[in-house]
């Protein structure tokens, strides 16, 4: 098949007639690199979706018809690459993003506010009564964190903790002026409890559900 024009024979053989992966996974970018531009279709929205599946199916078969391969162990050696190039992009993205989602726990729990947050509620008699001692939380913590140059920030923090006797839910708003944090709102919701542990409410506002959070 060496110096075969393009498109001929145009029938893909049976054995490269395969799912391919580096179609599937760079679509658009595999596309333009295997002259087949069907594939920018992949850069629609919506269309997209069901596109990078076609090319996923019929992606060899396009290959093989657009471009001028050597032989059978060409095509089938490029493709490969094209695979495991997709597949190390994937890999990496997702491990970037998982990495970016987990670091928000400890970035969370490395500021002042989420300190002043935990060492309020380990203190008071109230919630070792309720939960225990040795009050620990969870690794996962919502809520945001904002911190300004000017010395403002905002905080609110939705806390699982548990002791030696129960579980509970920590609910926390916390302003910064001047550089320093101060407590606005402190709630320890206790599992199978209806009355909240309120430590601190200073501007009065509604109590938040454990259902929902703040």
């Amino acid at each position: 098949m060496a110096g075969q024009p393009l498109n001929q024979p145009a029938e893909i053989p049976a054995e490269l007639d395969r799912w391919n992966w580096g179609a599937f996974f760079l679509n658009w970018i595999w596309g333009i690199g295997n002259s087949t531009l069907i594939a920018l279709l992949a850069l629609i929205p919506v269309v997209n979706l069901v596109m990078i599946f076609v090319l996923g199916a019929r992606g060899s078969r396009w290959a093989w018809q657009n471009r001028a391969w050597r032989d059978a162990e060409q095509f089938r050696k490029t493709q490969r690459n094209w695979a495991i190039a997709g597949l190390a992009i994937w890999v990496l993205s997702i491990g970037g993003c998982a990495t970016a989602v987990g670091s928000i726990p400890f970035m969370f729990k490395g500021s002042d506010a989420y300190h002043m947050t935990m060492d309020a509620v380990r203190a008071d008699t109230r919630v070792k009564a309720a939960i225990g001692d040795g009050v620990t939380d969870n690794f996962w913590v919502g809520g945001h964190l904002n911190v300004s140059a000017n010395g403002t920030g905002d905080a609110q923090f939705s806390i699982p903790v548990h002791g030696a006797k129960g579980k509970a839910t920590v609910f926390s708003h916390m302003v910064r002026n001047a550089g320093t944090w101060s407590i606005r709102l402190l709630v320890v919701r206790v599992d199978g409890v209806d009355t909240p542990i309120v430590l601190t409410n200073e501007d009065h506002v509604p109590i938040p559900n454990a259902a929902i959070g703040i």
